[in-house]
């Protein structure tokens, strides 16, 4: 089975946040849902979907009855080929888009476990921090502790949070966990 090398690019962000990531081509929507959870840090708290050309697959769900197809049902390697882009939707309160990038389509490595991240950078935004701009609103007032909700914003973020770190080792131990 082939191997699928993806460029994840969280849109409307700068400077840029993004992944480098090989999942196997028979990785089911559903299933790679999961792993960008993992690879981009964000916690599964919200609904999501992905966009391929016309189509959108996602989780079907009773109260939202529309054109989404199952993503269960469906293999990356039947929707995309090397060059393909992909979107994928996280919180469409918040309205984050990623750009999936198939850069390459490779003979997996025997001595490799997938799926596996090779690379990235800067931190995933906090959950529900308002989408792009309310990110943009929060690293300002994160740089300035002179702000009035400095105090207020740094409690919220979490004493740990940085918007430039990125732990590679963390990511893929996660990864080796998933099911």
């Amino acid at each position: 089975m082939n191997i699928y090398q993806i460029k994840v690019t969280l849109r409307h962000i700068n400077p840029l946040i993004w992944r480098r990531t090989q999942v196997v081509g028979d990785t089911r929507l559903g299933q790679l849902h999961h792993i960008l959870q993992i690879v981009m840090g964000w916690t599964n708290s919200h609904m999501h979907g992905f966009r391929v050309g016309r189509d959108n697959y996602g989780a079907l769900d009773p109260d939202f009855p529309d054109d989404v197809k199952d993503e269960r049902n469906v293999r990356l390697d039947t929707v995309a080929k090397q060059g393909s882009t992909l979107i994928y939707d996280y919180d469409f309160g918040d309205g984050w888009e990623h750009e999936l990038k198939i850069e390459k389509v490779v003979d997996p490595d025997p001595a490799a476990r997938y799926p596996v991240c090779l690379a990235g950078q800067r931190a995933c935004p906090p959950e529900d921090c308002g989408g792009p701009p309310g990110y943009a609103d929060l690293l300002d007032i994160l740089d300035d502790p002179e702000h009035e909700e400095y105090e207020d914003m740094a409690e919220w973020a979490g004493e740990d949070f940085d918007a430039e770190a990125f732990d590679l080792d963390e990511v893929n131990r996660l990864l080796r966990h998933l099911r």
